[in-house]
């Protein structure tokens, strides 16, 4: 700890140098890379739109407020004036001049005057210079003055043999100054010589002014002067000392009276009207180049520069100034504070002070801060805190003294009935600080709470409510000492939230969040949501508050700085905005600070310096306005077809992309402009705020379309919207003819469907009735199969009668041969066997057999004819597959007799040995 002191303490021996201050206006820079032109910017001008025209190396450009467009000079040469007049934009280069006019697509196309001149052509000559005067535009060659009548389209000329350095008008009135001969009058049409001093003989005349009722005049080296009586006399200014050692090359008079110079090298001196410097500003300051070739002061009293490389506009009325740190000496501010009329500013690198009386007045570094400060404090006792990383110092001026050695020392409080003590929140937790005769020091760490303390309240109960955002809101109570923890409980209603903040405001502790603005309610330790404030606050995004000396409550978002106060009628809260986004504010998140210095001054600390506001200046009354710059289509070869801007366009459907540019021409660099739009026809509702200056559309469907963009410009909304109605034509295939088309091939394949609609149900129900009959004959045919299968089994059962009758009488005659008695027997015998050999039981077989299968006799007969009736009884028997044992007791003769029947049948059938008897018979 030691050796970092040390060193620290070496370090702030360096930083103790005087550090340059001052606080300029906002500047906006435009390099070559931003305007697409050259370096060189020789004039400048602006239109009834507010668009600014530069006359620059390469040409013409123009800028829209949102996007530079160049157009080369006529015949290539460096273009040197540029002058809107009406609606026309005069130019003048090298043996060329003449006016730029806007065609229907939105550019601008230009027109020569040249042919004009007849015979007095402008040789090897350039145009330097162009000034409007009456109903004639004069264009300022180096060795003559052309007049150009703009309704008769006549020239009148004034020829010099001398060089003409620079023409004037003032109050209506032309002055021109020439070499070796002086500043000459136009006087009823004819120069006249007013001033040949020697200051103009020798010198050269930069501007001509009209001060109150003197005529004031600008050399480059030698300072303002004043006519008298047709002579030059030194304007009594504490200027002119100043403006002798700088090479003066241009120059304005500003519409409140004061003076913009711009000078070879040393850039821009501002000068009041009394002839007082206001301020320098030099490329070390913010200006782009130190060489300032032209001036312009806008409609809205900007200032711009036409630089030796590249272009600046300052904003020399903004209500907003700018200290930056472009070296880096300061670094970045964490934290402001006014304290015995000196303006502390605490940074990165250590703590700096200047009067705050004087604006010019250099930045001293306080010996012994080099480090990180946190915070600054005043304890309305004559003492300034600084809270470090090293600890706690007491600042006195340009001294430090250290009072202890803790790090990280985030804030001080001071503690309720308790004016000798402070708390103080640190890396590790709380501390009290005690001041005892005269002298602070480190009375106690708080013990029993360990978190880092950067936001913490108490109030008069000994209360500490400390907000960690990444662990929440905690309430503290401590003992009567203020020694220890008596008991600590998270504010469970309180949602952990990143971007969340505590403060205490008119007696009232508040947290914020993105949730909104929560009350704590002592009498029952919680929070509760302030509906009020919560609607006006939202939606909040930084971590940090800040009241101010005036009791108005800060509030810091993305795109405005806010503050709270209460109504004097009502008391009731108001809160109001201020835009100025956190972009161009480049403060540290969560360190955002402002303090007040005087009535409606503040100042707030950014990342490189910090800026001033004037409330009483803030007033944003103008009213603006949106234009369509543009509307081109972009096809699939990326070629680019211009469309008129002021008609509706007629597109083919796929054509290309549609692209539309449209700006808002404001300059003010601390007002944002964000557009929106919306597509009627496809969406009607409006698109998120956004930068972008431009839209495409790709793939649209067909239809009718009206474009409407609008935008804001810092809070307030342009008065008017573009409008661009379009149509996007059907393609070919849903032309009129084409639908036509459809409509008649729709009819053509409606009857064809019908056609085939009745072809197929013609077919389904000719396959239903098919279908039927089949059924039908499929039940027939079972009832036919049903038939037959009771023939065959009463084929079947009469065959098994007969089989089975024939067996008994065989048995009962065989029984009746083993009977001694035969005589007896013997008719028996004979009737048995004639009842054997009945025809009765073949012909009722042969008729259930013929209703079973009655086509079998005819095939077999009809494919062996020589059959006889015993074969074919045979074959019958074959036919039901009856064994031989089954068809012995049919034909009355033993089963060798049937096997040789078979042999003799096979011999008829003429079958071979490996053919199967049954099989042939079962094939008939």
């Amino acid at each position: 700890m030691t050796l970092m002191k040390n060193i620290l303490s070496i370090l702030s021996l360096f930083l103790a140098l005087i550090l340059h201050s001052q606080e300029l206006p906002p500047i906006e820079t435009f390099t070559t890379s931003d305007y697409a032109g050259e370096n060189q910017n020789w004039m400048i001008s602006q239109d009834s739109n507010n668009y600014i025209y530069v006359a620059n190396n390469l040409g013409l450009l123009e800028f829209n407020g949102s996007e530079w467009t160049p157009y080369r000079s006529p015949n290539n040469t460096i273009l040197r004036a540029v002058k809107v007049i009406g609606d026309r934009v005069y130019s003048g280069c090298y043996e060329e001049f003449g006016y730029w006019e806007r065609n229907k697509f939105g550019q601008l196309d230009y027109t020569s005057l040249i042919p004009e001149l007849g015979n007095k052509i402008l040789n090897d000559d350039q145009i330097w210079n162009i000034i409007s005067y009456d109903d004639w535009v004069l264009f300022q060659a180096g060795h003559a003055l052309y007049f150009y009548h703009k309704t008769s389209k006549k020239f009148k000329t004034i020829i010099s043999k001398n060089i003409i350095y620079k023409v004037f008008n003032v109050n209506n009135r032309i002055y021109y100054h020439v070499a070796n001969e002086g500043i000459y009058v136009l006087e009823e049409g004819k120069p006249k010589l007013m001033v040949n001093d020697s200051i103009v003989l020798e010198d050269r005349v930069i501007g001509v002014f009209q001060n109150e009722d003197k005529l004031i005049m600008l050399s480059r080296n030698s300072g303002f002067f004043e006519l008298h009586d047709d002579k030059l006399e030194e304007w009594n200014v504490s200027s002119n000392e100043r403006l002798k050692a700088l090479n003066v090359f241009s120059s304005i008079q500003l519409k409140d009276g004061s003076f913009v110079l711009g000078t070879i090298s040393n850039g821009l001196v501002k000068i009041n009207r009394k002839g007082e410097i206001e301020y320098e500003i030099n490329q070390k300051k913010g200006l782009a180049n130190n060489t300032v070739l032209s001036l312009f002061e806008d409609y809205k009293s900007n200032v711009w520069t036409g630089l030796d490389n590249g272009l600046n506009c300052i904003n020399v009325n903004s209500a907003i100034n700018t200290f930056i740190d472009y070296n880096g000496d300061i670094g970045t501010v964490y934290t402001t504070l006014i304290f015995n009329n000196f303006l502390y500013v605490g940074t990165n690198q250590g703590l700096f002070y200047r009067s705050i009386d004087s604006k010019n007045q250099d930045f001293k570094f306080v010996k012994g801060t080099a480090g990180q400060v946190w915070s600054l404090f005043n304890d309305n006792d004559g003492n300034l805190f600084c809270g470090h990383h090293l600890g706690t110092f007491l600042i006195e001026e340009d001294k430090s003294k250290s009072i202890s050695s803790i790090l990280g020392a985030w804030n001080f409080k001071t503690v309720p009935n308790h004016a000798n003590l402070l708390l103080q929140g640190n890396y590790d937790g709380l501390y009290v600080l005690q001041k005892n005769n005269n002298s602070w020091r480190v009375r106690n760490k708080i013990e029993g709470f360990k978190n880092s303390s950067r936001f913490f309240e108490i109030n008069d109960i000994n209360q500490i409510l400390v907000n960690h955002e990444y662990k929440g809101v905690f309430r503290i109570q401590l003992d009567s000492t203020l020694h220890k923890v008596i008991d600590i409980k998270p504010q469970s209603e309180l949602a952990l939230g990143k971007n969340s903040g505590l403060i205490t405001y008119k007696d009232q502790i508040i947290y914020t969040s993105e949730d909104g603005v929560f009350n704590y309610i002592k009498s029952e330790e919680k929070f509760e949501k302030n509906i009020t404030l919560s609607e006006k606050v939202s939606p909040y995004k930084s971590v940090k508050m800040v009241v101010d000396q005036t009791g108005k409550l800060w509030l810091f978002s993305e795109h405005n700085i806010s503050f709270i106060d209460n109504d004097n009628l009502t008391n009731q809260p108001e809160i109001t905005t201020v835009s100025i986004p956190s972009s161009l504010r480049k403060g540290v998140l969560g360190f955002e600070n402002i303090q007040h210095i005087e009535k409606e001054k503040y100042v707030i600390g950014t990342s490189n310096g910090y800026l001033t506001m004037d409330l009483s200046q803030i007033h944003n009354t103008s009213e603006y306005v949106i234009y369509l710059n543009s509307a081109k289509i972009i096809d699939l070869n990326d070629g680019i077809t211009d469309l008129p801007i002021q008609d509706e366009g007629d597109f083919k459907h796929k054509q290309g992309t549609l692209v539309f540019d449209y700006s808002v021409p404001e300059y003010n660099k601390f007002l944002d402009v964000n557009y929106q739009y919306k597509l009627n026809g496809k969406m009607d509702r409006w698109s998120a705020w956004s930068k972008q200056s431009s839209i495409q559309f790709e793939n649209l469907p067909f239809g009718d379309y009206t474009l409407e963009v609008r935008a804001k410009v810092g809070n307030k909304v342009t008065e008017n919207n573009v409008n661009y109605h379009f149509n996007i034509n059907r393609p070919w295939y849903f032309s009129n003819m084409a639908i036509l088309f459809y409509v008649l091939l729709l009819v053509v394949v409606g009857l064809l469907i019908h056609r085939a609609y009745k072809f197929y149900y013609e077919r389904i129900l000719k396959h239903e009735h098919i279908k039927s009959e089949r059924a039908f004959i499929q039940i027939k045919n079972e009832k036919l199969n049903q038939d037959i299968e009771g023939k065959n089994r009463e084929l079947a059962i009469s065959t098994m009668s007969i089989i089975k009758k024939n067996e008994l009488l065989r048995k009962i005659k065989k029984e009746l041969k083993t009977t001694k008695n035969k005589e007896d027997i013997a008719s028996a015998i004979d009737l048995i066997d004639t009842n054997l050999n009945n025809n009765k039981d073949w012909k009722f077989f042969k008729e259930a057999f013929n209703n079973a299968d009655k086509d079998f006799m005819d095939k077999i007969k009809a494919a062996h004819p020589e059959l006889t009736p015993n074969d074919l009884k045979f074959c019958a028997y074959l036919r039901l597959n009856l064994s031989s044992k089954e068809m012995a007791p049919l034909l009355n003769i033993s089963i060798k007799s049937v096997e040789t029947k078979r042999y003799r049948l096979r011999k008829r059938l003429q079958l071979h040995h490996d053919d199967s008897l049954v099989n042939y018979i079962l094939k008939f």
